[in-house]
């Protein structure tokens, strides 16, 4: 085992202005590492909401799905000890505020793969869901910071708290971590109803095409009337058409095709037009959608998941190809199941080039989706793929065989997509497990420390090295958008929102600061050659910034409503400085944009697009007349 540094923390806060870290950080050794074994779920899971209300006030805390079960609170981490607290050797307990600390980088992974650190910032997991040994380890379970919430609607996901914490390896540079906690509570999937028969994609138009009405608004008041100079105008509005099960229901997407937006929810996918709302097509499906990936193929083709019946017993095993395009659906198939310990209640999807991965805890597999043949599965040896991320490069956090539950080995890889082999491996220290995937180009992702509540942002080369790892200023902390990604045997690693990133900078947004009126925030823009701030942007008075992608060399945001005034969507330069105004929304649909109880934005084409990310259940009247995408153009 190699000997701690005897190098010391620096005094000051790390990522403050005046005391930035020295010198980049390097990745760890390449550790032998032994089998692996599936982790062990949580006893049950809590039961989900009746459905969120219409309108919360503002601060109440958003949803993406169902709320989650905040973790218990825990004394913020990252001041820097005083010089002689160092801590001792690894794998014992540091004096001063940092409590132990993760082992070194160097250090051998002696036990079961796929060990999750158990349950959400260390709390324990329970034995049960008929695993037959207690070294069965936690199933993964998000969280933490940038995992709940949606962003319209007061607290989101805390990525980095606002002080950083340390760990030194000899010969592996420094690691940065962060710690903090939120509030969300986990989901539970709602009850379903009586099946429908699959049938041929079919067109009917079912939008409201901008009366407002269901909104407090008269039914023949028209949304564009009283339009300012320089507002955009209303293109569409479109409301709740599908009698929901009582816990309503996720809306998964929108992706987009040509001139369509594409969304599913409950047991059927449709399409619409993007410039009017008509309703291109509408595939009904047998039972729920349980699962889906961030983006389809470049020419339009997606491989969702569907349960495989319509009672809670139901898995998350059947996969159907859908063409975007035309709303055919294509190939269907059951998952292939690894041996008994395989569960596939619940799975994450990603897609990139003609392959569709498919990962679950200890497993995975993965689909050509042109014609549904298995390209690869579960590998052999002591670590696995149990999630993924997809686009440009296919990426996997992998899990490895460790003896120790509450200190697993984790590892990214990026494989080949035709047959799953890895071009490199990435492996971090004992005890990080890999969270979330920012970006996959360039790769940014996202590490907890679920037993020392500390996370950290790391930025990976194009051969697998770490290139650095976020330094923010102290006092800044940065958020993002992540859904629910709840799950027991599951992970999805993409699909985070409130993140841009171009070749060498990575946009990520503060936490909103203040109440009411004056609630605001800033962008960072950081450097990810040296994870330091380059540069920050500090949001007009009483408003709130969202980065939502690069365009044309430039940052899009959306500037949210509050109150008193409609959203916007502005853009900064990649220098920096101040927003300018790229679609005013109008006025007088202030009200609906500001009403979406859990809502994500996009913006394609010079249009931006609101739309909920879950449906809440009611009577037949309220659920019908829920407004569930509003689209502005110029």
């Amino acid at each position: 085992m190699s000997q701690p540094p005897s190098q010391q923390p620096p005094q000051g806060g790390f990522g403050a202005p005046q005391e930035q870290p020295q010198g980049t950080p390097q990745p760890p050794p390449p550790q032998d590492l032994p089998p692996a074994q599936p982790p062990q779920p949580p006893a049950g899971a809590p039961q989900p909401p009746a459905g969120p209300p219409q309108t919360p006030p503002p601060g109440a805390p958003p949803a993406y799905g169902y709320p989650q079960t905040p973790p218990g609170g825990q004394p913020g981490y990252g001041y820097p000890q005083q010089p002689g607290q160092g801590p001792g050797p690894y794998g014992q307990q540091a004096p001063g505020p940092y409590g132990q600390q993760p082992g070194p980088y160097g250090q051998e992974a002696p036990g079961p793969y796929g060990q999750q650190a158990p349950g959400p910032y260390g709390q324990p997991t329970q034995p049960g869901y008929g695993y037959p040994q207690q070294q069965y380890p936690g199933a993964p379970v998000p969280g933490g910071p940038g995992s709940g919430g949606g962003f319209l609607k007061g607290k989101t996901g805390i990525v980095v708290a606002a002080a950083l914490a340390v760990v030194l390896a000899a010969g592996a540079g420094v690691w940065f971590v962060v710690s903090g906690s939120d509030d969300d509570k986990k989901p539970v999937a709602g009850q379903s109803t009586g099946p429908a028969d699959p049938k041929a994609p079919s067109e009917s138009p079912t939008v409201d095409e901008g009366d407002g009405s269901g909104d407090g608004r008269e039914a023949n008041d028209d949304l564009n009337a009283g339009r300012k100079p320089g507002e955009a105008k209303v293109a569409w509005l479109q409301k709740n058409d599908i009698d929901l099960p009582r816990n309503g229901s996720s809306v998964h997407g929108p992706w987009f095709t040509g001139d369509l937006i594409v969304k599913a929810m409950y047991r059927g996918v449709s399409a619409y037009s993007v410039a009017d709302g008509k309703q291109k097509w509408t595939l009904p499906l047998p039972a729920d959608v349980c699962a889906t990936p961030n983006a389809p193929t470049t020419d339009g083709k997606i491989v969702i998941g569907v349960k495989d019946g319509t009672t809670d017993k139901a898995n998350c095993s059947l996969l159907q190809m859908i063409d975007l395009n035309t709303g055919k659906a294509g190939w269907k198939k059951e998952i292939k199941k690894n041996g008994t310990w395989d569960f596939l209640s619940d799975i994450g999807l990603a897609i990139s080039g003609d392959t569709v991965a498919v990962g679950r805890t200890g497993n995975s597999n993965a689909y050509r989706v042109s014609d549904g043949k298995e390209l690869f599965g579960t590998p052999e040896g002591n670590c696995k793929p149990y999630a993924f991320a997809g686009g440009p490069k296919l990426i996997a956090a992998v899990n490895c065989r460790t003896d120790d539950v509450k200190n697993p080995q984790q590892q990214v890889q990026e494989l080949t997509p035709a047959n799953g082999k890895p071009k490199w491996t990435y492996q971090p220290p004992r005890g990080w497990e890999i969270s979330k995937v920012y970006s996959v180009d360039p790769l940014v992702v996202r590490l907890d420390h679920d037993k020392k509540k500390q996370w950290a942002i790391a930025a990976l080369t194009d051969s697998g090295k770490l290139r650095s790892q976020l330094s923010p200023a102290k006092g800044d902390t940065l958020t993002a958008d992540c859904g629910s990604g709840f799950a027991v045997f599951g992970k999805k690693l993409e699909g985070c929102s409130g993140i841009a990133a171009d070749a060498n900078t990575l946009y990520m947004a503060t936490k909103d600061e203040g109440s009411g009126s004056a609630r605001t925030n800033k962008v960072i823009a950081f450097d990810l050659n040296t994870g330091k701030p380059k540069w920050e942007a500090p949001a007009p008075a009483g408003r709130v910034l969202k980065p939502l992608r690069m365009e044309g060399g430039e940052l899009v945001l959306y500037m949210r409503p509050k109150y008193d005034a409609s959203g916007a969507v502005v853009t900064l330069a990649a220098t920096g400085g101040k927003p300018k105004t790229l679609l005013q929304h109008p006025t007088s649909t202030g009200r609906i944009e500001n009403g979406f109880f859990s809502s994500k934005v996009a913006y394609e084409g010079g249009r931006s697009f609101i739309f909920s990310e879950r449906v809440s259940a009611g009577n037949d009247k309220e659920e019908l007349e829920q407004t569930t995408l509003l689209v502005f153009s110029k």
